[in-house]
């Protein structure tokens, strides 16, 4: 006798909020979510994005410096987005991929061998909980767009500092809630109301996309993860603000050896612009991106 799945068609479009379900049940939420997801994941994250996630990427991947075992880890890769954008920028590394949803990564795999970068870029089913390298085996590590479906972020934090080697760095791209007051009344709409219509016509599981305003709606407002970052022994931690400040690149390092990153983070300096409208080069070219504190100085 066959198992019943663990919702029906109908079902999937009641997913309980990510604030009243415990880790289990989190995990076994987003391994059905993006099981039904790959066939179109692509395609709508760079439509529902206006193509910015494209741009998002690529700022990331400018940022990252490889100095030791020149070796990348993008954690959560789903279809490898972040993995080839770090192999087409930095051509002297090697890449690795990880998710736990196998499902994921086969649309990923067939984009590494059209580019030619499958002697560079290799993709693993692997759980971010616990990943499967030994300590200091990476000069960076980076996670797009991936944190946010973590229950415990901490953990997962702690776990990509452990595969850092001295001194590199963790590279955390995030969707938040912008924190200036009308831009947020903007995209408040668009989030509740837009998004879920696009994503009707076009996925076989449009209740995925609900799921996704929910988990960007409740994600940790940028001082609480920054803080997150510190507890996570993270040193030297930065944000920068992309697109009017839907979405934040954290980036952590790993102290060298004899430092601790509670003193390294009286180094940062506190933020000296603001989110506006009047910053459309944001939207319309590359990135502009803003240093922030975690708590202004």
């Amino acid at each position: 006798m066959m198992d019943n799945p663990s919702r029906t068609e109908t079902d999937r479009n009641n997913y309980p909020p990510v604030t009243g379900i415990g880790c289990d049940e989190h995990v076994g939420m987003v391994r059905e979510i993006f099981t039904t997801v790959p066939g179109r994941y692509d395609f709508l994250n760079h439509l529902l994005s206006l193509r910015r996630d494209v741009a998002w990427r690529r700022f990331t991947v400018r940022k990252m410096r490889f100095f030791d075992t020149f070796r990348f880890l993008d954690v959560a890769t789903g279809t490898a987005d972040l993995a080839i954008e770090a192999a087409r920028r930095h051509r002297s590394i090697q890449v690795t991929g990880i998710d736990f949803i196998a499902e994921m990564l086969a649309p990923g795999r067939k984009k590494i061998a059209q580019r030619g970068l499958a002697g560079r870029v290799r993709l693993l089913q692997a759980d971010a909980m616990g990943l499967p390298f030994p300590e200091r085996s990476f000069d960076a590590v980076g996670i797009a767009f991936g944190i946010r479906n973590i229950p415990d972020r901490l953990a997962a934090l702690r776990e990509m500092r452990r595969v850092l080697v001295p001194g590199g760095r963790v590279f955390v791209l995030e969707m938040n809630a912008p924190q200036n007051r009308l831009w947020r009344s903007v995209f408040a709409p668009y989030l509740n109301r837009v998004l879920p219509k696009v994503a009707r016509l076009f996925s076989q599981n449009p209740a995925a996309y609900l799921y996704l305003v929910d988990s960007i709606t409740h994600f940790p407002p940028p001082p609480a993860f920054l803080a997150m970052m510190e507890e996570a022994g993270f040193s030297n931690r930065e944000r920068y603000s992309l697109t009017l400040g839907i979405t934040s690149l954290y980036i952590g390092q790993r102290s060298t050896d004899g430092e601790t990153g509670k003193s390294a983070s009286t180094e940062m300096r506190s933020a000296s612009a603001k989110d506006t409208f009047g910053s459309l080069q944001r939207w319309i070219g590359e990135p502009t991106a803003e240093r922030n504190a975690p708590f202004p100085a």
